[in-house]
């Protein structure tokens, strides 16, 4: 993963309501949300979910696709699991860790 898009996807998770939107659509799994289960689900409302969805997306850690007249939202497991990768890549300098990593989502 390249240091630029890395960037991207951190900044985009440093803000409360994304980082709460991604949760949720990383819980939500394969089947995704619409942005009206989102909003409902997370209290926001429709305006700000909307730029928010719209930052996420720019920074490829979620995925729209329209299923009839719906949008339905979907965590990129790739990006996040490389971005963990990229975080992790060096961990401990090859050495065991004093803490068990978290798996790697191998949901997707």
């Amino acid at each position: 993963m390249e240091e630029q898009n890395v960037i991207r996807s951190l900044s985009a998770l440093a803000q409360e309501i994304r980082l709460r939107v991604f949760r949720a659509l990383v819980v939500a799994g394969p089947d995704g949300m619409t942005p009206g289960a989102l909003g409902e689900a997370l209290d926001v409302a429709p305006t700000t979910l909307s730029f928010h969805l719209k930052e996420l997306s720019h920074a490829g850690l979620i995925v729209p696709t329209r299923d009839g007249r719906h949008l339905i939202y979907r965590a990129d497991y790739a990006q996040m699991n490389a971005l963990l990768g990229y975080l992790t890549e060096n961990c401990c300098r090859g050495t065991s860790c004093a803490e068990p990593v978290a798996p790697v989502c191998k949901t997707c």
